[in-house]
């Protein structure tokens, strides 16, 4: 089953990128923010320089240039042209207004001409009204895609009597401006990339370092088998918290070591116990007849009697038939605790095979070969073993109201050795099947169930295996594979 989410080496990457994809980001949002407030702020500074200069110029004119009487109905004859000197020097539209808001001058003819009325808001005159210095600066607005911010002043004569209101348009050009965020954005942008790819590689092998130690102990992990010996892991340089993982898993090896070998000591206890106990089951069933036979030969014993030869005859048969029987399972223990030979030697498994079977005299077995040799590494003796037990089983599993077949065949695949055994007894049920390899489990009235342990024992020692399907009431077909070399 593959993992749900990304390793955790591709988690830290990408976090990374993103945490500098993000800093870009915001980095370039304020950028731009500082941009346009250090834009307002000059532009409204400039605003005041310019009303300060107007006003100067205003009151020079009111107090020392002017031919006429400075009063407020001669307001539009003290600027008939003078209004338009101020918009020339000054670069800034003029307007005038009387006390009332009532437009009288303006210095922009393009869009305004004498015989133009208008009059100020009453947001215009109540903010001048209720100022201290009587004046009032005006919110930006656009007029044909042009930003303007306008400012309102009370204009006075010599005495501070008020005459009107002065209206200056200054037009917002932030055409450098935004040039000069143009190319700090393109600058930071080069700078970002260049960083971007450092990060990139820096993230790389930092993600490589924090899940190196990682992935070492999941290497770890991943070997760690409870029947063999595990080794701990040893990092250098360690972080705290891999540090205390390391130290986790070690002392899961120590604890994991002595609960194995206490599981051993435990299994072969038990082991013995079972085997002790078959022993002595096993002896016991010969040993009763036996007893019995010579009790009643004690018991009618009688010199005189003419068949006491044929009496005599009859309990010593009795009696080396249940020797015979003990000497049977002595040597079956023995097999199944002897481990195969080692002293391999190269065979031809057609000859030996053919060598097996002649022990065997029944007309429905059948054996096959498809080629007349093939040569492998193993013993000759634990080879005939295996297929020895394996047809005597097929035998016996084969019940006695049907027509027995048994079909043995061997062949190669490749650089492997099969062999065969194919019957149509009564099968093995759902529930055996687990334990058909066990020690000591048979579902036959005789015997001790040791024939195929020992055979799969001798298969593994050569580095085989043996396998089986099984169909209950029609058949079981046993397959040993083993290496030719």
């Amino acid at each position: 089953m593959k993992p749900a989410r990304l390793s955790l080496r591709s988690r830290i990457f990408a976090y990374m990128i993103l945490l500098i994809l993000v800093a870009s980001i915001l980095i370039a949002l304020v950028t731009i923010y500082q941009y346009h407030e250090q834009s307002v702020d000059y532009h409204l500074r400039r605003l005041e320089r310019k009303e300060n200069q107007v006003k100067g110029h205003i009151k020079y004119l009111i107090n020392f240039e002017t031919t006429y009487v400075v009063s407020q109905e001669n307001l539009g004859l003290i600027f008939k042209d003078e209004i338009f000197k101020i918009a020339d020097i000054h670069k800034v539209d003029v307007n005038l207004y009387d006390l009332e808001g009532n437009f009288l001058k303006t210095s922009d003819t393009s869009i305004r001409s004498e015989d133009v009325t208008e009059c100020l808001s009453a947001k215009i005159l109540n903010n001048l009204r209720a100022s201290v210095d009587k004046h009032y600066v005006e919110e930006i607005i656009t007029e044909t895609e042009i930003e303007y911010q306008s400012s309102y002043s009370i204009i006075t004569d010599s005495k501070s009597k008020p005459l009107g209101i002065i209206n200056l348009k200054y037009k917002q050009d932030n055409t450098f401006s935004d040039y000069e965020l143009r190319e700090f954005l393109r600058r930071l942008g080069y700078a970002y990339v260049v960083m971007l790819l450092v990060a990139i590689v820096f993230a790389y092998f930092i993600s490589r370092y924090i899940t190196k130690s990682l992935k070492q102990i999941g290497e770890k992990l991943d070997q760690t088998r409870f029947n063999k010996r595990n080794e701990k892991i040893i990092v250098e340089d360690a972080g705290e918290e891999i540090y205390n993982l390391i130290n986790a898993y070690n002392s899961m090896i120590d604890e994991l070591e002595e609960s194995a070998v206490k599981l051993a000591m435990s299994e072969r206890e038990q082991a013995w116990r079972e085997m002790a106990k078959q022993v002595a089951h096993e002896i016991k069933n010969p040993l009763t007849p036996m007893r019995l036979s010579v009790q009643s030969f004690q018991r009618k014993f009688d010199p005189e009697d003419p068949k006491i030869h044929q009496k005599v005859d009859e309990y010593s048969k009795t009696l080396i038939q249940q020797i015979d029987t003990m000497s049977s399972i002595a040597s079956a223990f023995s097999n199944f605790a002897k481990m195969p030979a080692q002293q391999n030697e190269m065979l031809n498994v057609v000859e030996i095979t053919r060598l097996a079977m002649d022990i065997f005299n029944e007309d429905y077995i059948n054996v096959s070969f498809e080629e007349q040799e093939i040569v492998a590494k193993f013993d000759r003796t634990q080879l005939i073993r295996v297929i020895t037990n394996l047809v005597k089983n097929a035998t016996q599993a084969i019940p006695t109201d049907r027509k027995p077949r048994i079909d043995v065949r061997v062949f190669q695949e490749n650089e492997n050795v099969t062999i065969t055994v194919k019957d149509n007894g009564i099968g093995i049920t759902k529930e055996n099947m687990r334990k058909i390899f066990e020690p000591k489990f048979t579902t036959k009235t005789s015997g001790m169930g040791l024939g195929l342990g020992m055979v799969k024992n001798i298969v593994e020692t050569y580095k085989g295996s043996i396998t089986f399907t099984s169909e209950e009431n029609e058949g079981t077909t046993f397959i040993v594979t083993f290496p030719k070399n």
